[in-house]
């Protein structure tokens, strides 16, 4: 397993460098697995979602069968379906406009509807996601070092890392909305590649104590089975280890 750093200007370099790689990526995983459909899950977040526009832009041209391509969400608040604070709502406002994917392929996790409580709608998710292994798996992170909606010091924190199940329900986050749904640990790692994607000052300490085990947190305990690659803007990297 590799892990490389690549250190870009600012947040818009790093979203431009996200949408290009996966294009690279994706494409390379259909050219080697013709048998199967690429996995790729998805990530929140300001960076993500201008890489998810600079992807509607140059998709579409790509060698990608987006056909070929699912979707799903490291984690989601647990929130109606058509609010605002859903992850998945600015990755789709992009995408699916733009890009021939497979409604079948769109894997979003619950919303809170009233058909389901959190825990239902977190084993229900673990049930669709079956023994799927993605083969990229976008991650942001917080100030905090969390990753997906995994806090430190925290219930979710030894419950992803202990967790027998993929997904796990998440009450009284740090961050509002108090219910979400997160992968855990051992979903995240048996990915074949993981990204981080990380842009501004404010995220310079949590990379210095993910990176260089530091400090216990969250975002310290995810990597790819063959790839962990971190993609940072200068600020970000002011406090990478050497």
């Amino acid at each position: 397993m590799s892990t490389e750093f690549a250190v870009l200007a600012d947040g818009d370099a790093v979203a431009e460098a996200i949408a290009e790689r996966l294009i690279t990526a994706l494409t390379a995983v259909q050219r080697d697995h013709p048998e199967r459909n690429a996995q790729l899950a998805l990530t929140g977040g300001r960076i993500a979602t201008r890489a998810y526009q600079r992807l509607a832009v140059d998709g579409p041209g790509s060698a990608v069968d987006w056909s070929r391509v699912e979707l799903w969400w490291g984690d989601e608040r647990f929130v109606a379906a058509d609010s605002e604070d859903r992850n998945d709502r600015g990755a789709l406002e992009s995408l699916i406009p733009a890009l021939p994917l497979v409604e079948a392929n769109i894997h979003r996790m619950p919303a809170d509807d009233g058909s389901v409580d959190l825990d239902a709608a977190a084993a229900a998710y673990a049930d669709e996601l079956g023994d799927i292994s993605f083969d990229i798996c976008l991650l942001g992170m917080g100030p905090d070092g969390h990753v997906a909606s995994v806090f430190p010091d925290h219930p979710s924190f030894q419950g992803s890392l202990a967790a027998s199940t993929d997904v796990i329900a998440v009450r009284d986050s740090p961050k509002p909305p108090p219910l979400r749904i997160s992968l855990t640990h051992p979903a995240i790692n048996r990915s074949a590649a993981v990204w981080f994607t990380v842009s501004g000052a404010d995220k310079a300490d949590a990379v210095g104590w993910a990176t260089s085990g530091s400090k216990n947190v969250p975002a310290g305990h995810a990597q790819g089975t063959e790839e962990t690659l971190w993609l940072l803007d200068q600020e970000a990297a002011a406090r990478l280890p050497g």
